[in-house]
C-alpha cells in the first residue's frame, strides 16, 4: 500500500489515505495533496461534456453502481429521471450526497476534502446532460468538507454551473434520500415517511438525480479514461476500484483505494488489522462475518453476499479479541434506536425494544428468539430502510458471536469489558444525547417511570428501574422529562454526558 497523506477528521484520529492497487480517484494524491483545479486538469485533463445516451451508456458499461449503500445500477437511476423529467415536462436537479453520517465511515469526507473537483466534474457531466437548472451538494455541519469543497467552487467561478452547497445535520439519518431532499426543500430533515422516489419528486418538486459522493468520482473517472481502461482492473461483474473505511481494532485506520476482487484479508493485512472475533462490514446497517468468513471473502458486493456480509457504505471493521462483542452490538443499537426518526412504529417502539432486548442478554435474562422475533416483526414495515438495516446488524451480530451470545445466557458474562470499539459520536452537543440516570440512594423502587416511559425503563424482579446505558431518542425525550419530574423521590435524572 502506497500512502499518499491523511485526513484529521475532528474529534477522530487521523485516517491515512492509501491504495492498494493502481490509483484511480487518488491518482495525484501523493504527488500533489489535495488537487486544486489546475492539478485536477493535470491528473485527469480537461472535462469534455457527454451526450445524455452516451453517459447513460457509459454508466452502463463499466457497471457503474451507487455507492452509498444500496448498490443500485447508476444508469438505471438516471434513467428514471429522465423520464419523469420528460413525462412531467419540468427539469431535472441533481444533488450529490456528501453527508456520509455513519459514524465508521470517511471515504466521501476524503474524496470532498482532497479531489473534490473529481467529484464536482462527474456531478456537472450528469447536470450537463439531464440540462439541470442547477448543482446541489449536501454535506454534514462538521466542517469536515466544507473548507475544500468552497475552495473547489471558487476555483471553478464562472467556469461551471451554478451550484449551491447545502448543510444538513451530522446525523446517521441524514444521508437517506428521502431525509435529504427534505432538508434541501427547508422540510424537517427526516424521511419522508412514505415511499417516494426522488426520481419523480425531489427537490422542489422536481425530477432529482441523488447519488454518493463517490458515485460521481468514479462517472468522473471513467469519463476521463474511458470505459476499456476503467474496466481493465477488478472483476468482470463489478469493474474498476472501490473506496473502503477501514478502522476499530486497527494499527492503521485508513480509506484505501483497491479494485474489486481483492481478498479481504489482504486489505485487513496492510491496515495491520487481525479478524480477532469478527469483521463488521457495510457499516450499521451491514452484516457482520466470522473470522474464516473474513479470509475468505474478496472485496465486492458479490464477493461479500457470498460469504453473508456487505459492501454497503465500504466500511470495515475488525472486532478484537479483548472486547466485549455482544456488549458493543448493544451499545451501537441504542444508539440507532437513538438516531430514528421515530415516525413509524418499527422505529418507535420496535428499535428502543430491540436495544433493550439486547442488553437483557447481557445480563442474561433474555432469549435471542425474543430478539430474532422482534425482528422478523418489523421486517418491512419501517417508513424508511433503519429498521430493517439495524436488524440486520443485530441477527448477524446473534450468528456471528454465538459463543459470546451463550457465554452471558449461561456463564455469568464473557468476562472482558465494552471498550468502545465500534464508533459512535459522544459529547453533550450530539442531538438526543441525554442520558437517563438514577440515584439509588433515593429510588424507593415505586415504578411510576416504568408506565411513563415504558420504551426506555423496566422494572427487575425487585420493582427497581433498569434503565439501558445509551441516549435518549430525542421523541422521547418529553416523556422523559415527564418521568423525572414526576418520580417521586426525585430519583431520576436526565441529563448530558460530562466527559
Amino acid at each position: 500500500m502506497h500512502d499518499p497523506g491523511a485526513l484529521e477528521l475532528s474529534n477522530e484520529p487521523v485516517i491515512n489515505l492509501g491504495c492498494h492497487g493502481p490509483a484511480r480517484l487518488m491518482a495525484g494524491v501523493r504527488e500533489y495533496g489535495r488537487l486544486d483545479l489546475w492539478a485536477q486538469t493535470k491528473v485527469y485533463g480537461e472535462p469534455v461534456p457527454i451526450p445524455l445516451p452516451a453517459l447513460l451508456d457509459l454508466a452502463t458499461q463499466i457497471r457503474l453502481g451507487g455507492r452509498g449503500g444500496a448498490g443500485f445500477p447508476f444508469a438505471r437511476k438516471l434513467e428514471a429521471v429522465v423520464k419523469s423529467s420528460q413525462r412531467r415536462a419540468l427539469p431535472a436537479i441533481v444533488v450529490v450526497n456528501g453527508t456520509e453520517g455513519e459514524p465508521a465511515a470517511c471515504k466521501d469526507k476524503m474524496l470532498l476534502s482532497m479531489v473534490p473537483h473529481l467529484v464536482l466534474d462527474g456531478a456537472v457531466l450528469c447536470a450537463s446532460a439531464l440540462r439541470a437548472p442547477e448543482l446541489i451538494v449536501a454535506i454534514a455541519d462538521d466542517g469536515v468538507a466544507e473548507e475544500s469543497l468552497i475552495d473547489a467552487l471558487d476555483e471553478r467561478s464562472g467556469t461551471s454551473m451554478p451550484t449551491r452547497v447545502v448543510m444538513v445535520p451530522h446525523r446517521f439519518l441524514s444521508g437517506e434520500a428521502g431525509a435529504l431532499v427534505r432538508g434541501i426543500n427547508g422540510e424537517a430533515h427526516i424521511p419522508p415517511g412514505r415511499k417516494v422516489r426522488a426520481s419523480d419528486t425531489g427537490v422542489a418538486g422536481c425530477p432529482t438525480l441523488v447519488s454518493n459522493a463517490e458515485t460521481y468520482a468514479q462517472l468522473a473517472v471513467a469519463a476521463a479514461i474511458g470505459p476499456y481502461e476503467y474496466s481493465a482492473v477488478g472483476t468482470d461483474e463489478e469493474p474498476g476500484t472501490v473506496l473502503l473505511t477501514v478502522t476499530g481494532a486497527v494499527r492503521r485506520p485508513a480509506v484505501i483505494e483497491t479494485p474489486t476482487g481483492t481478498p479481504l484479508k489482504e486489505i485487513l493485512r496492510v491496515c495491520g488489522a487481525p479478524t480477532g472475533q469478527g469483521v463488521l462490514t457495510g457499516g450499521y446497517h451491514g452484516s457482520w462475518i466470522t473470522p474464516e468468513e473474513a479470509g475468505q471473502a474478496e472485496i465486492s458486493r458479490r464477493g461479500f453476499e457470498e460469504v453473508g456480509g456487505s459492501l454497503g457504505a465500504g466500511i470495515i471493521v475488525p472486532l478484537p479479541d479483548n472486547t466485549c462483542p455482544l456488549g458493543e452490538v448493544a451499545r451501537v443499537t441504542h444508539y440507532l434506536a437513538a438516531e430514528s426518526a421515530g415516525q413509524c412504529g418499527p422505529c418507535r417502539l420496535g428499535m428502543p425494544e430491540m436495544a433493550q432486548l439486547l442488553t437483557g442478554i447481557l445480563s442474561g435474562g433474555t432469549s435471542p428468539e425474543a430478539v430474532r422475533a422482534l425482528c422478523a416483526a418489523m421486517r418491512g414495515r419501517g417508513a424508511c430502510s433503519h429498521p430493517d438495516g439495524s436488524s440486520r446488524f443485530v441477527l448477524s451480530a446473534l450468528e456471528v458471536f454465538a459463543d459470546d451470545v451463550n457465554a452471558h445466557l449461561y456463564h455469568h458474562g464473557c468476562g472482558r469489558p465494552v471498550r468502545g470499539v465500534l464508533p459512535i459520536p459522544e459529547g453533550p452537543d450530539e442531538p438526543g444525547a441525554g442520558r437517563l440516570t438514577v440515584d439509588w440512594s433515593s429510588c424507593d423502587g415505586h415504578g411510576l417511570c416504568a408506565h411513563i416511559l415504558p420504551e426506555l425503563v423496566r422494572l427487575d424482579e425487585n420493582g427497581f428501574p433498569t434503565i439501558p446505558d445509551g441516549a435518549v431518542p430525542s421523541w422521547l425525550e418529553p416523556q422523559a422529562r415527564r418521568a423525572v419530574d414526576m418520580c417521586p423521590t426525585m430519583a431520576l435524572r436526565l441529563g448530558r454526558p460530562t466527559h
